[in-house]
């Protein structure tokens, strides 16, 4: 199976096409099982860790139904780019994905309405249902993912702590400053590498900016903005400061930091700290479940003792409603098999073995009635975790376009060389001045 890591190094763009021909086993216009269709699949896959499940899961689903199922899959960083050129195709994807309300305002016109078809019956919360401006359905998520401090035990304790010792931000700095003293003595640092290569630096441009956005939004009771203030941006700074203070490498060389760099160096042991998420679970799987534990990003908000893990989804599917009638039919009962069947709800949220070639799943979380039980650790601690606690809703979807993180995230990267006032200025402007200007050239 191919993971993240493994699939960019590949070089892969656009990959392992499964086309497998047939007569389809046919629905009725909202993807029942009733009636016959003629319809084929083509699903624009948008997560790279996932392709081989989605390869072989489509040839199942082709194997019991007849139905042609085609699955291609973006490179890491590319789906939009991919979409873009694929959807200009005469075969375009008849399924696809938007990251939430800006994915969705730039796909709406693609969007089949979704509201009568049955796998909207099959949704736990209407939550996890994404609407037009118009009220009707337009996409629904498939996957529900956290984020937040995988943390390894046995080194956090070999420092001399324990997860109970660190319950805010200030906690969480005295830990990882005692540990960047000792780093010779113990042989690890706190945190890995905060890269800032392409493979690596959504995990600050993005996910971690979420935390002051989720905050202000918070404050200010909304869900969305076009001026955002940068209300949290010092918080902003201290998280980002110890995150590159603190860590395995100086920070003057982050540009040239990958995301195989800061998983290598948790799963070797060279750091206690490493800011990703569930969907990280068979990277650093070797570390061992009873050694694997998650924390809350805490960045100095008042109360965030009570803050949970940030949990959410950025993964919808849409069905094109310019596909043909045939195409729509087959591609909606294929997403509500994918949700319903044993085989589909295996492979998705299995881990070890839960594909019907022996592999492993995809371990995901969805948010639906047949969610079978994870074996992914990592999506256990969260649940755990946000049972007690306030989950971090994830912002990032409303943030206003790719440019906006590119101009954070290299605002950033500069700052961590030359971490000066002057420097940080930059990053408030690419936040909040790039933010107001992204949002206005989107209308």
């Amino acid at each position: 199976m191919l993971n993240r890591r493994q699939f960019i190094s590949a070089g892969l763009g656009v990959a392992g096409m499964a086309a497998l021909a047939g007569c389809s086993s046919g629905n009725d216009s909202k993807g029942s099982s009733s009636g016959k269709a003629a319809g084929k699949v083509y699903y624009l896959n948008f997560k790279p860790e996932q392709d081989a499940q989605w390869q072989e899961l489509a040839e199942a689903y082709t194997d019991e139904t007849g139905v042609p199922v085609t699955v291609k899959t973006a490179a890491s960083g590319q789906y939009e780019t991919t979409l873009k050129s694929e959807m200009s195709k005469s075969e375009a994807p008849t399924l696809f994905q938007v990251n939430g309300p800006v994915g969705l305002a730039s796909w709406k016109d693609y969007c089949y309405d979704l509201d009568d078809t049955d796998i909207m019956g099959q949704l736990t919360k209407d939550d996890y249902a994404l609407k037009g401006d118009d009220g009707k359905v337009k996409g629904v998520a498939y996957v529900i993912e956290s984020y937040g401090l995988i943390y390894n035990k046995e080194l956090l304790e070999k420092a001399g702590y324990k997860a109970e010792d660190i319950t805010n931000f200030d906690s969480l700095k005295s830990v990882a400053e005692d540990i960047t003293k000792r780093k010779d003595e113990l042989g690890f640092s706190a945190f890995g590498s905060a890269g800032m290569d392409g493979s690596s630096d959504w995990r600050f441009k993005t996910h971690l900016a979420n935390l002051p956005i989720y905050y202000e939004y918070k404050a200010d009771g909304i869900d969305s903005t076009d001026a955002i203030k940068g209300t949290y941006l010092p918080e902003y700074r201290q998280i980002w400061d110890l995150y590159i203070n603190n860590a395995t490498c100086d920070p003057g060389v982050l540009s040239t930091k990958t995301a195989d760099d800061a998983t290598a160096e948790f799963v070797t042991g060279k750091c206690v700290f490493y800011q990703n998420g569930t969907w990280e679970y068979a990277n650093v799987a070797e570390v061992g479940d009873d050694n694997l534990g998650l924390l809350p990003i805490y960045i100095g908000v008042d109360g965030e003792e009570d803050q949970g893990i940030c949990t959410g989804s950025e993964n919808y599917w849409c069905v094109n409603k310019n596909a043909s009638e045939d195409d729509i039919k087959a591609t909606l009962d294929f997403i509500n098999w994918c949700v319903t069947s044993d085989t589909g709800t295996k492979a998705m949220c299995g881990a070890d073995g839960a594909m019907p070639s022996g592999e492993a799943g995809m371990g995901f979380v969805i948010p639906f009635k047949k969610n079978q039980p994870s074996e992914n650790v990592l999506n256990n601690l969260a649940d755990e975790i946000n049972a007690d606690k306030t989950p971090v809703k994830w912002c990032f979807s409303t943030m206003p376009s790719e440019e906006w993180k590119n101009g954070v995230g290299s605002a950033l990267t500069t700052y961590a060389a030359d971490q000066t006032d002057k420097g940080w200025d930059a990053v408030k402007t690419a936040f909040v001045d790039g933010w107001a200007k992204e949002a206005a050239a989107s209308k």
